[in-house]
This record gives structure tokens, C-alpha cells and sequence, in this order.
């Protein structure tokens, strides 16, 4: 590898701020903010707003959504709408 031209590559902890989990990993960003690990280290920590932890898709929680109330919604006001005219 050439010197100087790559970023440095170092520990930083991932903070999930709906969890409140905390990844410590490598990577190459950077953060000014710093967090005590519990090994004792102090590491920078980017926090991230949604990472498996939190993502419905990984934690099975999906929102339900109301497509009952939807569907009726829609009959009701298409009720007679493309209906044969006499």
C-alpha cells in the first residue's frame, strides 16, 4: 500500500439510539464524540438512528398496518362508480 493516501482504520462503537445497543468494530469514520467501552478503553461512537437491533425486518416487529380500514374506505367511496348505466 502507498503511504498517506489511505484513511486511517481504527475501533469505533456503533451507538443504535432506538435500542441503545453499542457495536464496538473498525472502521474508518471518525467521530469527535467519544464513549468509555467496557473494557475500560475510551473509543470515538457515531450514533446511528436504526441498525439490526431496532429494524423491524430483523426484530420481527413490523408495524401492522390497517388495510381493513383502508379497503373499506375505498369502497365505500367508489360504491357505485363504474357501475352499468341503463
Amino acid at each position: 500500500m502507498k503511504a498517506g493516501i489511505h484513511p486511517n482504520y481504527g475501533p469505533i462503537v456503533f451507538r443504535d439510539l432506538a435500542s441503545g445497543e453499542k457495536y464496538l468494530t473498525h472502521s474508518t469514520a471518525t467521530s469527535d464524540k467519544t464513549i468509555e467501552w467496557e473494557d475500560g478503553n475510551t473509543y470515538p461512537v457515531i450514533d446511528v438512528e436504526i441498525s439490526a437491533a431496532s429494524h423491524p425486518f430483523y426484530t420481527g416487529k413490523q408495524r401492522i398496518m390497517d388495510s381493513a380500514g383502508r379497503v373499506e374506505r375505498f369502497n365505500q367511496r367508489f360504491k357505485g362508480f363504474g357501475g352499468k348505466k341503463a
